[in-house]
């Protein structure tokens, strides 16, 4: 009997070009994984798209002296031309800047609004005098409280993988002018994710198939107490609040993006028919969901998604969670800001995509982190891909023409 299975894959931020990282991160292991489901036959639907309201995009647009919406229109089209090369097969690979996806957030806002899940408080928010402005998330960076790193930023370290706060910082500096921040109230929409605490807790103790560096990570999460969070910002750009009287604020991205995935199936569902075939995906119970992203969005998926589907209800919690470690180059981390990568769009100008599927197929960061050498690339390349598969392919091609014509003779008993 076929199965219907659902595939969620993370949203890359659309501020720069995707790299070997983020391939081996998620979006490799998420292509084979359904090829491996089509083959038998099952239903699938793979969806992610460009994560286009973040302040990455915002802080790239400033510094370049562009709109946001330039850089989204720059980079969503490079990734969809990297995936049609590298052949991952998206059903759907789309934005989270459409009407469609602001029409189901907002369904979600004032569905949670009316069930008392959102409420609004003030906070203190990091403000820069220099630049007469707040300054959400990644316009500020700091030392993690928790572990130290020093290029922390105002809303997760990349070092330990916990969610922040630019308050939470130790000496925070504004990325626009380096001055440091002061603290100032303003009025904001939170949810209520400490309802949801206990049966978060006892719904992921369940989930004992997970990988156990997911499943420990969500537990340890939990067990330090899940704090309410706030999901608007000091914004201009992003899906509008709706309300009125917050022209000036968005809904923050953390909220919004993992809310793609089903905004994303419903899109599909619009395009390939009456509009509702997302539903079979969605609200049947037999259908099993897989969220396939790297370790530094564990907590928004096996937490703060499941909170979100828990109080908007009827819709299924994830199935399945894997999350991939992180894959080095020449043993060093890659970084965007140092130019340390292998960017997608510069290995597709020069090179096949077969010899990178099969390298990071073989060493995905799956239960660990892992490493990219040249060397590696090479050698595995000419021993294994040529020398050995590719004579196998030759002697067998060889061997058929000489004996049956060039037919495949038909099974033995």
């Amino acid at each position: 009997m076929s199965e219907r299975i659902f595939i969620g894959v993370a949203w890359p931020y659309a501020n720069g070009p995707l790299h070997l990282g983020h391939l081996a991160g998620c979006y490799l292991s998420a292509d084979i994984f359904a090829r491996y489901h089509r083959a038998k036959g099952n239903e699938v639907l793979m969806v992610s798209g460009s994560d286009s309201h973040g302040t990455p995009i915002t802080v790239r647009a400033e510094a370049e002296g562009v709109t946001p919406e330039d850089i989204l229109n720059r980079y969503h089209p490079q990734f969809l031309d990297s995936w049609n090369k590298l052949g991952i097969t998206f059903d759907l690979f789309t934005t989270t800047h459409t009407e469609n996806h602001q029409e189901i957030v907002h369904t979600l806002f004032k569905d949670f609004l009316e069930k008392g899940y959102l409420y609004e408080q003030s906070m203190l928010l990091a403000y820069c005098a220099d630049c007469q402005r707040f300054l959400p998330d990644r316009y500020v960076n700091g030392t993690c409280p928790h572990c130290g790193f020093e290029r922390a930023r105002g809303d997760q370290c990349d070092n330990c993988g916990r969610t922040l706060d630019p308050q939470d910082l130790v000496y925070p500096r504004c990325v626009i002018s380096d001055s440091e921040p002061e603290f100032r109230e303003s009025e904001h929409y939170f949810l209520k994710l400490s309802a949801f605490e206990q049966p978060l807790l006892e719904w992921v103790n369940k989930q004992t198939h997970w990988r156990p560096n997911v499943l420990n990570f969500t537990r340890r999460f939990l067990e330090g107490g899940l704090k309410d969070r706030a999901i608007t910002r000091d914004l201009t750009w992003g899906v509008p609040i709706p309300l009125e009287g917050y022209d000036d604020k968005r809904i923050y991205v953390w909220f919004e993006a993992v809310t793609g995935y089903l905004s994303a199936a419903v899109e599909w569902a619009k395009q390939n028919g009456d509009g509702k075939d997302w539903e079979a995906f969605w609200k049947d119970p037999d259908t099993k969901s897989y969220y396939f992203i790297g370790k530094d969005n564990i907590p928004f998926h096996t937490i703060i998604w499941p909170a979100m589907l828990m109080a908007y209800g009827g819709l299924n919690l994830p199935y399945d969670v894997p999350a991939n470690e992180f894959l080095s180059l020449e043993d060093r981390k890659f970084s965007t800001s140092e130019n340390w990568a292998v960017w997608l769009p510069d290995y597709l100008s020069r090179y096949e995509p077969d010899p990178l599927r099969y390298l990071l197929s073989i060493n995905m960061p799956e239960s660990g982190d892992t490493n990219f050498s040249w060397a590696e690339y090479v050698r595995r390349n000419n021993d294994e891909l040529v020398a050995t598969f590719g004579n196998l392919v030759n002697r067998v091609l060889s061997f058929t023409y000489k004996n049956f014509e060039g037919n495949v003779p038909p099974a033995g008993p």
